[in-house]
């Protein structure tokens, strides 16, 4: 187990994924300070109970750990940051002896992360995925590029993970899955329901015999 500073938001961050904050609250400001001069990470965790900004929250024990990868200074030693998520991570327990929320953390991988398996799953994804993502480029009259999709299948599923819109505590279930297998199989699940949704929407006109609400 490791000490690990813990950023508390209403958001959920996923291994390889962007997350941009605007850092103003001292406690944050100390923080990410330390961070940036030591080349450390911090945790991010979504809140359970509590606040954002101003207040002391409760987290979800699961979370990811942050690396910070640009920063830049503001006046009153304000900064804006962007981050890469790299670790899951667990949080056994919790100190408050600094102004910012520290958790006695360990690292967190994903059982099966190198199966063969993994490919199978993955493949079975990614048009889901691609369909999704085209439906909305449709919709909004923008260009996708499927080759933008990464091969990896676990930098798939992390990045359909973060791509879904869909409440945070489904998110949040996505992250606690200790499965490879499981993730690819709970998205893939999602984003059957979510182009099913998106098509019954976009599509209104369809008859009701066209089967659009159907899972299969």
């Amino acid at each position: 187990m490791y000490d690990l500073p813990i950023f508390t938001l209403n958001t959920v961050l996923f291994p390889g994924m962007p997350l941009k904050l605007h850092i103003f609250e001292e406690r944050y400001k100390l923080m990410i300070g330390r961070c940036y001069e030591d080349g450390t990470p911090f945790g991010v965790a979504l809140i359970k109970h509590g606040q954002e900004v101003g207040g002391r929250a409760e987290p979800f024990l699961v979370g990811c750990t942050a690396v910070i990868s640009e920063m830049e200074p503001l006046p009153g030693g304000r900064m804006n940051i962007v981050a890469v998520g790299r670790d899951r991570f667990v949080a056994h327990g919790f100190k408050y002896d600094k102004p910012y929320l520290v958790a006695q953390a360990e690292t967190l991988p994903l059982v099966n992360a190198d199966d063969a398996h993994l490919n199978m799953t993955g493949r079975s994804l990614r048009p889901w995925v691609e369909r999704y993502l085209q439906t909305l480029a449709d919709a909004s009259e923008t260009k996708f590029d499927i080759q933008q999709l990464p091969p990896d299948p676990l930098q798939l599923a992390y990045l359909a993970s973060f791509l879904l819109n869909v409440p945070i505590d489904q998110k949040q279930n996505l992250l606690n899955l200790d499965s490879a297998a499981e993730l690819m199989t709970n998205l893939r699940t999602i984003y059957r329901r979510e182009v099913t949704l998106l098509d019954a929407m976009l599509k209104p006109e369809a008859s009701d015999d066209t089967g659009v609400f159907s899972a299969n």
